[in-house]
């Protein structure tokens, strides 16, 4: 896999060093979540996967306390002595205090890189890695991490549930002119800052959002070339307004650290966002993150067809803070829970 090339090993790995999310989520997916020795912001997605977990039997997750690995230091990296690094050595190599050198010495003194993130919003590469950068669907990247734990049989079971689903979606779509427009925002918990994010840029960030084929509202009022490499814009409400989505998806509520009813008083109070057609429909929705990996990514598909096209795949009840993901009615999930639960387990 790019950007590492081809990487061998004499056997399957046990401590497993990760840095961001989509990684992270691999490693549970394929039953090796208790692999984990570090991960960026490890309560984080502690508090996050809980309420994904809820509705996986057997599944479970225990993260806290675990090295916070963003930015990461070599000498926590001998500490920790993985087998494997599933990170992206050339994001790794823009950290502070870190060179090429760097990279190259804990390939060859601990263990091997074997990562891409880079493919999330296909992101240029630091020129060093330029020549030797691919970029890969999340899927994709899932079905080269589950080589190195010799778990294709997990991968394709997911890979197979994952593509019925896109199915389902892709085939009961309404018609382009019947589609709403939508926004994908994070708002800071404090004050009246916001981030916007594409929502149909290519990268496993917007995995949940370009199958759905929304109108990006952003897009339209900012430029299609909004936010450089696929990163956010910073939004004032005056052009939160302007860009004046049906929809708003909010990032962040559950992981616990916003707070979605204190989100949706802030817009309702303020005399801006009060006049969204968003805030004044009742169509502002939790969304969980974007560096997802399959797991999350099964989930956030589910709830935002919902979100969006509720008449086509059935109303999302509505998030609960603190609260799991919300119970929704068998003849109306997305996708087999159990399957799911299954196949990290090692029960299929």
């Amino acid at each position: 896999m790019a950007p590492m090339g081809e990487v061998e090993f004499e056997e399957v790995p046990q401590d497993v060093f990760t840095i961001l999310g989509h990684h992270t989520d691999m490693l549970l997916a394929l039953g090796r979540g208790d692999a984990i020795n570090a991960m960026h912001g490890p309560g984080y997605h502690q508090a996050l996967y809980e309420k994904l977990v809820h509705h996986l039997e057997g599944v479970s997750v225990d993260w806290e306390g675990l090295y916070s690995s963003w930015p990461p230091t070599k000498e926590r990296l001998y500490e920790l002595n993985s087998d494997v690094h599933i990170a992206d050595p050339a994001k790794v190599a823009t950290a502070d205090g870190w060179e090429n050198s760097d990279v190259r010495e804990v390939e060859e003194n601990i263990g091997p890189w074997f990562g891409n993130t880079l493919s999330g919003t296909n992101r240029t590469p630091p020129e060093a890695w330029a020549d030797r950068y691919n970029y890969y669907t999340l899927w994709e990247i899932l079905g080269k991490v589950a080589q190195v734990f010799r778990e294709d049989k997990r991968y394709e079971a997911l890979a197979s549930v994952h593509a019925s689903m896109r199915q389902t979606i892709e085939t009961n779509l309404p018609p382009e002119s019947e589609r709403p427009s939508a926004a994908l925002v994070l708002f800071s918990s404090s004050d009246e800052k916001a981030w916007g994010y594409k929502m149909n840029y290519p990268g496993y960030y917007a995995a949940h959002t370009r199958p759905m084929g929304a109108t990006d509202a952003l897009a339209d009022a900012v430029g299609a070339g909004y936010g450089d490499d696929g990163r956010n814009i910073t939004l004032s409400y005056e052009l939160l307004l302007e860009a004046d989505p049906d929809v708003l998806l909010v990032l962040g509520p559950m992981t616990e650290y916003f707070n979605l009813d204190e989100i949706r008083t802030r817009l309702e109070e303020n005399d801006v966002t009060s006049a969204l057609t968003a805030v004044q429909e009742g169509n502002v929705y939790a969304q969980g993150a974007r560096r997802q990996g399959p797991i999350l990514n099964l989930f956030q598909l589910e709830m935002t067809a919902k979100q969006l096209y509720p008449d086509r795949f059935g109303e999302w009840p509505g998030y609960v803070n603190g609260e799991p993901y919300p119970e929704i009615p068998e003849d109306e999930q997305l996708f087999d829970r159990q399957r799911v639960a299954d196949v990290i387990t090692g029960e299929f």
